[in-house]
């Protein structure tokens, strides 16, 4: 489904609200408060009346789309550009194409990466490559070497698989240890980082560590690299530069969120499941 198929589609806030119930409630409308089947509609107002315990409710209860103002095939179009477009889609995009306000785009944005972070849990395991790259520009007056305006980013890939990425204050043995131990699983076979001394004493009995050591101009030694991993740190600066230009660090982790889902979900046919009736 291209971009204009999907406003045919759901130009309709009627059909927007059907294929959301088809999608939470397959096997019928269901009260979210006490799980009830026994509803009643309330269609002027695109509600529902539990008859068991009384409480009104919408599709879009608890869910990303509550309490908005805007139409949902509004809603609709921003999650398709932004799960549609590799490098990501900025706010002012969003802006112009919707013909809303910057807050009222950039707070679309943000509660769809919300959504997209409720599903990046699932631990790696295999072969799982490890680095970190600083994000930040340049500050005028300061040399290229100057940090202080940088934020720290460390990431986890498994190979062939999904990766993990979270802004941390330093890197030091505890704080990398740490996000390594969360993200991968306790039976990984292999981890693969550069030659940074915090790294050491991640292996144990059945996860082995091995370094790449990049200040003698090592990159690969036979299936050693962490290639892959830096490979995302290319998309990441792509994304920066090309799409949103500037991200504080305060909301990087949400930026992060959507990269991380949408290179999860690379090689997902479904990335707007549609209903077919």
């Amino acid at each position: 489904m291209n971009l204009i198929e999907l406003i045919e589609r759901y130009r309709d806030e009627d059909k927007c609200r059907k294929t959301l119930e088809e999608l939470r409630w397959p096997e019928g409308i269901e009260c979210p408060r006490c799980r009830e089947h026994n509803i009643s509609p309330i269609e002027k107002r695109g509600q529902h009346h539990c008859l068991s315990c009384g409480y009104h409710f919408s599709v879009t209860v608890g869910t990303i789309f509550h309490d908005t103002h805007l139409p949902l095939w509004k809603w609709f179009i921003t999650v398709y550009m932004m799960v549609e477009s590799r490098k990501g889609v900025s706010a002012n995009q969003i802006k112009r194409t919707l013909g809303v306000g910057y807050k009222t785009a950039w707070y679309l944005c943000h509660r769809i990466r919300a959504a997209m972070a409720e599903l990046n849990a699932e631990q790696l395991n295999g072969t799982v490559e490890v680095d970190e790259t600083l994000v930040g520009g340049k500050v005028r007056g300061k040399g290229r070497g100057f940090k202080g305006n940088k934020a720290i980013v460390v990431g986890a890939i498994q190979r062939d698989g999904k990766v993990r990425l979270k802004v941390i204050e330093g890197t030091d043995k505890k704080t990398l240890h740490k996000f390594i131990r969360e993200h991968t699983a306790d039976d990984t076979e292999l981890i693969i980082t550069d030659e940074w001394p915090a790294y050491k004493g991640i292996g144990d009995h059945n996860t082995k560590h091995e370094t790449v050591n990049h200040s003698e101009e090592e990159w690969v030694r036979g299936d050693v690299h962490t290639n892959t991993i830096e490979g995302v740190w290319s998309l990441l600066n792509r994304s920066v530069i090309g799409t949103f230009h500037k991200i504080s660090a305060k909301h990087l982790d949400a930026y992060l969120d959507e990269l991380e889902w949408r290179f999860n979900n690379r090689k997902n046919p479904y990335l707007l499941r549609v209903s077919q009736s």
